[in-house]
């Protein structure tokens, strides 16, 4: 499946503003000072204002950046799916472009994993630390059982009536998922993620998920740089305790070999949120664990 995304529809952001990179205007919202400066990357489906209230808190002791990739979002329209490298050299442009100067620490979440990955590749000296929260990884399909593999996630454009029940279903969620953000925040981002053209760039980005993790295996590891993995090991709705079972078993040891393979790596297990839950129910975690990250890079 591939979307160009267009819509007459285009949402105006509650906050940040534009940059412009290759003829298209990029979403960013930066806050605080200091640095290293930390870069939210978000989960299909998922945009960088999904992240203010983390980021809110992380401003407090560094500088926190939030941004669209390119068909996502606030961001211009871009055919979906893209290649991790795009992803990444356009993220690398729009921090220059910004002047938010770097080395950062990746804050990465679900499929944003992948592409924070992708980034070290490139840019290895530009990447200080790593912050992985409940992240995809590119040996996914090698811990996972059959029925979750990347390929699985590919699905095709929800029609009309179905595009009608996910509307009314992410709106009610993001409703109170959002409770406790700026007013003029939550009801922005409200109306923008319940919209058709960005329910449908969140089943884009998930298509071949599996060439992404073969462009990753063709570079390196990542560096071995500070590391906190945030494993999310949740009940399911709809999966057997056998099933849950084994997802968990696999997550637990994928993100171990994460952690394990950087001097200073951490997993951090959590078994009272969801995997797209993770910033609104335990924000606590998510900032401590950026936190820790951040001390560790300016001890270096």
């Amino acid at each position: 499946m591939t979307t160009d995304n267009t819509s007459p529809t285009r949402h105006a952001p509650p906050v940040g503003g534009f940059t412009e990179i290759d003829g298209k205007r990029l979403f960013l919202h930066r806050s605080g000072s200091a640095g290293p400066a930390v870069v939210f990357l978000p989960g299909a489906g998922a945009v960088g204002l999904d992240y203010f209230g983390v980021q809110q808190d992380v401003s407090r002791f560094t500088t926190a950046v939030v941004y669209d990739r390119a068909g996502t979002g606030y961001s211009d329209p871009h055919p979906l799916p893209r290649t991790a490298a795009a992803v990444a050299t356009e993220l690398h442009e729009l921090l220059r472009a910004a002047a938010i100067t770097g080395p950062y620490i990746l804050a990465a979440h679900s499929l944003g994993c992948l592409y924070a990955h992708r980034y070290t590749q490139l840019y290895p000296q530009e990447v200080a630390g790593l912050v992985w929260m409940d992240g995809l990884h590119r040996d996914w399909d090698a811990f996972m059982p059959p029925a979750t593999r990347l390929a699985a996630a590919a699905a095709p454009a929800p029609g009309r009536e179905q595009l009608d029940q996910i509307r009314t279903t992410l709106r009610a969620m993001h409703v109170e998922l959002l409770a406790d953000y700026p007013e003029h925040v939550r009801h922005a981002v409200t109306d923008a993620k319940s919209s058709a053209q960005w329910i449908r760039a969140g089943f884009a980005e998930r298509d071949e998920l599996p060439a992404v993790a073969a462009e990753l295996h063709a570079g390196p590891d990542l560096p071995d740089v500070p590391l906190v993995a945030l494993s999310v090991l949740d009940a399911a709705a709809g999966r057997s305790p056998e099933a849950c079972a084994e997802i968990h078993d696999g997550r637990r040891r994928m993100d171990n070999a994460v952690v394990t393979r950087v001097s200073q790596g951490e997993q951090r297990i959590l078994t009272d949120t969801a995997h797209h839950r993770l910033c609104f129910d335990r924000p606590d975690a998510v900032v401590q664990a950026i936190h820790d990250v951040v001390d560790q890079v300016r001890r270096r």
